[in-house]
């Protein structure tokens, strides 16, 4: 029988998550209490499932976003998440009938791009999708650092303090909402992603592992919370000596001085010897605050939040550009949805993208323009891969004028 793949409704919840459980390799079946807390937070329109012979064997969903593009704009896109193919499913174009369906739903809605978080990279590129940002971690060796463990509080005059759930559920929204509108990369946080990160709300398969964490606020001089540090501790004694480790949650910071004062909090705290950074941004300041940078150990890079373009004049429009100029763009979309050829007209004040007749300066693909719209990828580099074609001499050195960014872009969040 042929694969049925619909819009699923809440009699499909408790099949539907087993899927996906299925696909992730967590526990077969799905709590009453899990279909609950997850259903709540979904929107069935945009809730995919396969079926055969009744039973879910792929899972897929999509909900609105918004992401910072270079110059702070907040750029509405579609953001999918949760997709799975059973493994006695797949090859069977599951994925690709899914895709299709929701990003020609989002294209209908006016949705600049779609986003994901790629756990695979080979899969996504054929849909479109490039790899826009990426993120980086490291463990700190504490001792090694050279750090003053000394610690009694910033030296620019603020100030930390240990804060509850609640107190970061109130001002934690406010403070993230700062970071995305001078960061690109970042993408918007709900009310719901607040409840979860401070154990207000939780999964009931992970409740027994959660770990209640610490919360430091740091206040510049002036009482203006700048950031936010979350962080939980592994303890582990060895020859009657403390060799705790920190394992940062989150650490949100809207000056240097607010970065600065969290790492050197948490680096002071007694007991700990090492700490893991978690996902940061690749170029982070956190090596070189250091006295010995290498205390800190790369333990991970990797790209991470990956873009589809879906309306290219509205993408290139959104963002502002390092040096003035103009630039013919020929995209190629096999779906259909980027397709075309481009003018842009852009500087650091703004920009206009019109559809063209005039030659191409580069020709690319959908997943390649992804690539290049947050300003992290060279189109230099990828002239030399073979994945862009240079139509006009020194046009892709033009295109690195104009598109690439001083400050890597950053996406914090998984979604």
């Amino acid at each position: 029988m042929p694969l049925d793949i619909r819009t699923i409704d809440r009699d499909d919840l408790t099949d539907w998550i087993t899927a996906l459980h299925v696909g992730f390799l967590s526990a077969p079946e799905a709590s009453k209490e899990e279909v609950e807390i997850r259903g709540a937070g979904m929107d069935l329109a945009r809730t995919q499932g396969a079926f055969d012979a009744g039973r879910c064997v792929g899972t897929f969903r999509s909900h609105p976003q918004e992401l910072t593009a270079v110059g702070g704009t907040a750029v509405p896109v579609n953001a999918v998440t949760n997709v799975t193919v059973s493994p006695t499913h797949r090859r069977r174009g599951v994925l690709s009938r899914m895709m299709a369906r929701d990003l020609r739903a989002a294209k209908e809605r006016g949705d600049a791009a779609a986003t994901l978080i790629a756990a695979e990279y080979p899969i996504y590129g054929r849909y479109g999708f490039g790899p826009a940002a990426s993120v980086a971690s490291w463990e700190v060796d504490v001792a090694r650092s050279g750090l003053d463990r000394r610690y009694a509080g910033p030296a620019c005059g603020g100030r930390v303090d240990f804060a509850d759930g609640a107190t970061v559920r109130e001002l934690g929204p406010g403070l993230h909402e700062r970071l995305r509108a001078g960061r690109h990369g970042v993408v918007d946080r709900t009310e719901r992603w607040w409840r979860f990160a401070t154990g207000d709300l939780s999964w009931p398969t992970l409740a027994a592992d959660w770990t209640e964490p610490y919360h430091v606020l740091y206040r510049a001089p002036d009482g203006r919370v700048d950031g936010l540090l979350t962080y939980t501790v592994e303890h582990k004694w060895a020859a009657h000596q403390p060799h705790d480790k920190a394992i940062v949650r989150d650490l949100v910071a809207v000056s240097p001085a607010a970065e600065r004062a969290l790492w050197h909090f948490l680096l002071s705290v007694d007991w700990i010897t090492r700490a893991d950074t978690g996902n940061r941004a690749p170029d982070d300041l956190l090596p070189l605050l250091l006295p010995d940078p290498r205390a800190a150990r790369v333990t991970g890079q990797a790209d991470f939040l990956w873009l589809r373009p879906l309306d290219v004049p509205a993408l290139l429009e959104a963002r502002t550009y390092a040096a003035p100029g103009t630039l013919v763009v020929e995209v190629a979309d096999p779906d259909g949805y980027a397709a075309g050829r481009y003018l842009l007209d852009a500087g650091p004040d703004g920009a206009t993208c019109t559809p063209t007749t005039r030659d191409a300066d580069l020709a690319l693909g959908a997943g390649e323009l992804g690539r290049l719209w947050l300003g992290d990828e060279s189109a230099v580099r990828l002239v030399a891969l073979g994945s862009v074609t240079e139509e006009r001499p020194g046009a892709a050195a033009r295109a690195d004028l104009m598109l690439r960014t001083s400050q890597r872009p950053w996406c914090p969040d998984v979604f």
